[in-house]
């Protein structure tokens, strides 16, 4: 099955879990298409994972065109996500219009991922939509915003807070997304928002309750040497490639090595 943004509502209503992990170039996508994967977000989490800055924030949109290009080559089934860097859509309406354009134009991915719902940038979520992008929202520990929130602590853990979170998720829903991601919020609001939206909600480090879960895929394979409290590692291949490039260059080193 070719997914597509039309069907999550539908599998919302049916209560059917959505699976999202990230990919960032050919072969990483390869692995998630195989695996069948609902959604592969092309996360400017790379900028950290893949990239080695400390924030997110470094990623250009040019950066983020290249591979999701990389991406988009290797997938047959899942839908398409690729976020919109940091400052490529928060200057203007234009701005973001012009960089969601460039995204599904240049790449072929299907969709674009913005964060915040508050103000104007849902306006400019709501134009993106009206122009025809389909747009994935993110709130509550939005990491483009890791200055203003001092650290990546948890977001929404005062009433207040959450009140504002789950506004700023109708909002989004009112401005035409097709999900809504929800990082690093208590559960008991995650489950709260979930059940006011009539979108799905994807959830990373916000409960078991969202309509969807989403990992990084370098920090299920256990690739990174630091991984968030919320992630999940399925297996340690950090560990198993050092003990594989250790095995190597014994092999050569003894003048063992004979590849047959």
């Amino acid at each position: 099955m070719i997914v597509n943004v039309h069907q999550f509502a539908q599998w919302k209503q049916e209560g059917r879990a959505i699976a999202v992990l990230t990919a960032w170039d050919y072969v990483s996508a390869q692995m998630i298409d195989a695996a069948g994967v609902d959604i592969v977000l092309v996360g400017d989490s790379m900028a950290m994972t893949i990239m080695g800055h400390e924030t997110t924030l470094p990623l250009t949109l040019d950066e983020m065109i290249h591979h999701t290009k990389m991406v988009r080559r290797a997938i047959q089934k899942t839908l398409v996500v690729a976020d919109l860097p940091f400052f490529s859509y928060q200057v203007s309406q234009s701005a973001a219009m012009l960089a969601a354009g460039r995204i599904l134009k240049e790449t072929g991915a299907q969709a674009v991922k913005m964060e915040g719902g508050y103000g104007a940038m849902v306006e400019t979520i709501a134009a993106v939509v009206e122009a025809g992008i389909p747009v994935m929202g993110h709130v509550g520990l939005t990491p483009q915003s890791v200055y203003k929130f001092g650290s990546f602590r948890q977001q929404g853990t005062s009433a207040a807070a959450g009140d504002r979170i789950l506004n700023e998720a109708l909002d989004l829903q009112q401005a035409g997304v097709f999900a809504i991601v929800l990082e690093h919020i208590p559960s008991t609001l995650a489950q709260k928002i979930t059940q006011a939206l009539t979108i799905p909600t994807i959830g990373i480090g916000a409960g078991p309750d969202c309509d969807g879960q989403v990992l990084v895929t370098s920090d299920l394979l256990g690739l990174s040497d630091w991984q968030p409290p919320f992630a999940k590692p399925y297996v340690n291949l950090r560990a198993q490639g050092i003990e594989a490039v250790k095995a190597f260059c014994e092999d050569v080193r003894s003048r063992q090595f004979n590849p047959g």
